[in-house]
């Protein structure tokens, strides 16, 4: 399976997010599967590449042309894919993927992670979705879904298109064990013609 990780960039964060970043890499890899990520070399991103990489998996980076002249572009990867831009890499990083993980991650991580949660709901995609919530990162993300819930602006439906683990030991488990759903209708009532 390729399992796509959005992480953060980050190198000013916490120990703990680095710790679950390598474990789920070292599972990825000890377990068979291939990673695919934003491939750059600064934070979990690069933790999780070299970590998968160490533990025989195969790493695919996408990442945008302008991120070139940054020096940004992960040595650890076996392939780097380079995009025209941030549109294209996440719709190559979708396309090469079998599903979709989120580490904890700023803004980036959640456009990421919030877009291909839209996209299963519209029935784009059927592929899982996994938030991993290192020391309740995304619980004031998780209160604000339940939020838009319980004011009806989602169907209760609709937490089947993601699953939420505290560990990377429980999202491959999820992953690895994941049937597709039915697709759920978006709207609560279509307009007649």
């Amino acid at each position: 399976m390729n399992i796509c990780v959005f992480c953060s960039s980050s190198n000013a964060i916490d120990e703990v997010y680095f710790r679950d970043a390598r474990l789920l890499g070292e599972l990825i890899g000890r377990r068979g599967h291939a990673l695919v990520n934003g491939g750059a070399n600064v934070g979990l991103m690069e933790a999780v590449t070299i970590a998968a990489k160490a533990a025989g998996a195969r790493t695919t980076g996408i990442i945008p042309e302008m991120m070139q002249g940054r020096n940004l572009i992960s040595h650890h990867a076996h392939e780097v894919e380079i995009t025209a831009d941030m549109m294209e890499r996440k719709a190559r990083m979708r396309e090469r993927s079998d599903a979709f993980v989120a580490l904890p991650g700023g803004f980036g991580t959640l456009e990421e992670i919030l877009e291909v949660i839209t996209l299963k709901q519209l029935d784009y995609h059927r592929k899982p979705i996994v938030f991993i919530n290192t020391s309740r990162f995304y619980h004031h993300l998780f209160e604000q879904f339940t939020h838009a819930f319980g004011e009806h602006f989602s169907k209760p439906e609709y937490h089947q298109l993601y699953h939420i683990t505290d560990t990377p030991e429980e999202a491959l488990t999820y992953l690895e064990a994941y049937t597709p759903g039915e697709a759920v209708n978006k709207w609560y009532k279509v307009p007649e013609k």
